[in-house]
């Protein structure tokens, strides 16, 4: 084990400082050297494994070098051109989609492209409780007797029967959740994570499949002399679902998200328009806002309202009704966050008492609303660097959500349960996953799961690991290096955000703010004096040690941050950890 950074073992937050490794250290001198970069940026790309030669490549991300061939994927010819005859011979179409911002941006792809071909389509999204994930054999029936081809996006991978039950109708899916030994009997299941993919681009998410799929029916459209919508103007809601599903911010991710936030930010489209008004986004948005202000907003609508808001909200042309919806999702989103703070609580204080150093993470109850139990899951991996499962039972019937961490595939454990039946169902993807269980199930069921994630490494990653790219000054700490950062980015699942740690810097003023918070400056002495904010400062102990300071010196800790206040810019750090120097 290497030394820890700054020789912190044990900072106030009780975590250890981790630096880059020897091999990181060397390429980001190569990378500062060769590629001519200013050394916290070198660092940030050597923790990537960006080489010196692919450097200016990587911080400038083209599409068109990145985007992989959409017939790569299997079956991709066949569903683009079932899609195709329907648009051409005008068939009725209906998209099942999942009620989640992914399911919601990739129906919406499909009703966007639809209508500049002059086309509708019927948008069904089951209710998260009265009908689970997926589609479900009454819903498929009922649409087949009125459409003649159902696009399943988000979901469909794993939904033998209700496809079989769509009797009359051909039906395509476009997927990303991992598959089963065997396929749905369907003219085409259009997903990277199928188990005859090689998984190279196990990395997308739904909206990036349904994206693939129109540029595959694009080229076709092509070969017989036609043209088709402009894609480019949809990377915003393919750049969306990617940042809200956790996918991986690697290889064309990347690009989607970068392009995508540029198409975003000409505030074309009425629902993000909308939803940014109303969420107070008074800026270009960043990848944080797609995960944080946009993302659960338009998920309110499936997890506590009517399940097809977000989709309807994303697909909309009409302003006013996208104010409407945006108005009634950020509603819902307030509510939410009531229902999640009670849970939460409840979930951490069993979670806590059942022991937080296991290879998994769980808690179940009665009465847990199902849809939040997958953001209380998020909440607990994220305090103990620990995969999380949080159940809600009603009777005897539980239904949970689960988030994983890195190198941890959770959605295949969560599938091997289900195979041995040890659950009533369950399914997912590396980074997340659901399941249906009953009471008797869940004991065996957890220590089962628990078992699964050992062998894939969990828990051996103490949650007092906090990995720290580099060494800063307050002077060093400018506007201009914020912005080279952000052309590392963008940053979210498999990239996170940098992270600095200022030595020895002496506290010159603090201020308690909120609800627990503190507002600090500090400096090291020099000219320049540095704003940060610590939010929950008092609960993790930042607030007592900062405030009583005694001109002690501390090591900080966090992400440097661009802070717009009053038309002016300055830079601020967001503080998470310290240590006394």
């Amino acid at each position: 084990m290497t030394g820890a950074f700054l020789d912190v073992e044990s900072s106030i937050t009780g975590r250890r400082w981790v630096g880059l490794s020897a091999g990181e250290e060397r390429l980001a001198e190569a990378l500062a050297q060769q590629a001519d970069l200013p050394p916290a940026v070198a660092r940030v790309l050597a923790r990537r494994g960006v080489a010196p030669e692919a450097a200016q490549g990587f911080l400038a991300p083209a599409l068109r070098d990145l985007l992989p061939d959409p017939r790569s994927l299997k079956d991709m010819e066949a569903a683009a051109a079932r899609f195709l005859q329907a648009v051409k011979t005008r068939e009725r179409v209906a998209i099942f989609a999942d009620y989640d911002v992914d399911g919601g941006s990739s129906a919406a792809l499909l009703i966007d492209w639809l209508r500049q071909m002059g086309r509708a389509a019927t948008l069904y999204v089951p209710d998260r409780i009265d009908e689970g994930y997926g589609p479900n054999e009454e819903a498929m029936a009922a649409l087949a007797r009125d459409h003649d081809l159902i696009i399943c996006v988000d979901c469909g991978t794993l939904s033998h029967g209700p496809i079989a039950a769509a009797k009359g109708a051909d039906v395509i899916v476009l997927d990303h959740h991992l598959g089963g030994a065997d396929l749905p009997d369907c003219v085409a299941v259009v997903n990277p994570n199928r188990q005859d993919e090689d998984g190279s681009l196990g990395h997308l998410c739904a909206a990036a499949v349904v994206f693939l799929m129109l540029v595959e029916a694009n080229r076709q459209m092509r070969a017989n002399g036609t043209t088709g919508p402009d894609l480019m103007a949809m990377l915003d809601l393919v750049a969306l679902a990617t940042v809200a599903d956790v996918a991986q911010l690697t290889g064309v991710n990347r690009a989607f998200v970068r392009q995508g936030l540029t198409v975003m930010a000409r505030r074309n489209r009425p629902g993000l328009v909308a939803l940014s008004d109303v969420g107070r986004l008074d800026r270009a948005p960043s990848a944080y806002h797609l995960g944080y202000v946009l993302g659960p907003r338009i998920n309110a609508g499936g997890r506590i309202g009517k399940a097809d808001l977000g989709a309807r909200l994303l697909a909309t042309a009409d302003m006013g009704e996208a104010m409407q919806l945006a108005k009634l999702l950020d509603d819902l989103n307030t509510d939410r966050r009531e229902i999640e703070t009670r849970v939460r609580e409840a979930a951490l204080e069993q979670a806590e008492a059942r022991g937080l150093e296991a290879p998994l993470v769980w808690a179940a109850e009665d009465g847990w609303h199902p849809g939040v139990v997958g953001i209380v899951a998020s909440r607990l991996k994220d305090a103990t660097n620990r995969p999380a499962v949080v159940i809600g039972f009603d009777g005897d019937e539980g239904k949970g959500s689960g988030r994983s961490i890195a190198g941890v595939d959770l959605g295949a454990s969560i599938q091997k349960l289900a195979a041995e039946g040890l659950i009533t169902k369950g399914g997912g993807h590396r980074m997340a996953a659901g399941l249906s269980l009953t009471r008797a199930q869940l004991d065996p069921a957890m220590d089962r799961l628990s078992d699964l994630l050992a062998r894939q490494g969990a828990g051996e990653a103490g949650p007092a690991d906090l990995r720290i790219d580099g060494l800063l000054m307050p002077g060093g700490a400018t506007v201009e290096l914020i912005e080279m950062l952000e052309a590392a980015g963008p940053y979210g699942a498999g990239a996170s955000a940098p992270r600095f740690a200022f030595p020895a810097q002496t506290v010159r003023f603090t201020k308690p703010v909120g609800d627990g918070h503190l507002k600090l400056s500090f400096s090291d002495g020099g000219p320049v004096v540095m704003d940060a904010i610590a939010f929950n400062a008092r609960a993790t102990g930042l607030s007592d040690m900062l405030e009583n300071h005694n001109s002690r010196p501390f090591h900080l800790a966090g992400r440097i941050e661009v802070n717009h206040w009053n038309g002016r810019q300055s830079v601020q750090l967001k503080l998470e950890d310290a240590a006394p120097a």
